[in-house]
């Protein structure tokens, strides 16, 4: 099974996506970000060119990201994958969409977190980054998900702070980059809905203002 995931910053996709891969054990979790943070610790050239964008809170260019998932997806995924983070603009979304026709690879489900900007703002503000697995909930701004002191809440382990998601101007410019309908990742995820209405492929849309269960419940629902 090939899931691609669409939710702003804030909104839990990656609680989710990691529920998915719970479910479908044997998904590759593929999440763009991961894949920059292993070329940057790593102090290869692409990783290099990478942070110099992500640390302004800019779209690591087409030229840089393309390739680097698409080699993911046909090496980590080849046993199906949850795609989390990508596409992230239209161009992008039309280049996947052509590479995945060219190597017969279906996408079976596209699925979307809808959530209101300012509640995703305050969401992102208050995270806090496991460790041990940067998919343990833990937000100091959600009772349901506090964590315990400076510890995670799933496993325990050492809690951090990403930089950007303490920068009110960086959140403001990565979320005016995800709710752009025109050019933006909504237009990303508007292309995948035009694609199900064509019946080629299949579209979830979830209420990301919901509970982690209640989320988990309609998502895994609806995946057959």
């Amino acid at each position: 099974m090939n899931i691609i995931i669409f939710g702003p910053n804030g909104s839990g996709k990656g609680t989710q996506g990691e529920l998915i891969k719970q479910k479908f054990g044997s998904l590759a979790h593929i999440e763009s970000g991961a894949i920059f943070r292993e070329h940057i610790g790593g102090g290869t050239e692409l990783g290099k060119k990478a942070k110099s964008y992500i640390d302004k809170g800019d779209l690591v260019p087409d030229d840089i990201t393309i390739p680097m998932v698409l080699e993911t997806l046909k090496t980590k995924g080849k046993n199906g994958w949850l795609l989390d983070g990508f596409p992230r603009n239209m161009a992008q979304a039309e280049k996947l969409w052509e590479a995945l026709q060219k190597d017969g690879i279906k996408l079976d489900y596209v699925v979307e977190i809808k959530l209101p900007r300012q509640i995703a703002k305050d969401r992102i503000m208050g995270r806090r980054i496991c460790k041990t697995n940067n998919n343990h909930p833990n937000n100091v701004n959600i009772d349901a998900i506090k964590p315990s002191g400076d510890k995670c809440r799933v496993c325990g382990g050492d809690l951090s702070t990403r930089s950007d998601d303490q920068d009110e101007a960086a959140i403001s410019k990565r979320h005016d980059i995800y709710y752009d309908e025109k050019n933006g990742t909504l237009a990303a995820a508007g292309y995948f809905h035009k694609l199900a209405d064509e019946g080629k492929t299949k579209y979830i849309e979830l209420d990301g203002a919901g509970t982690i269960d209640s989320i988990r419940e309609k998502l895994l629902s609806q995946l057959k």
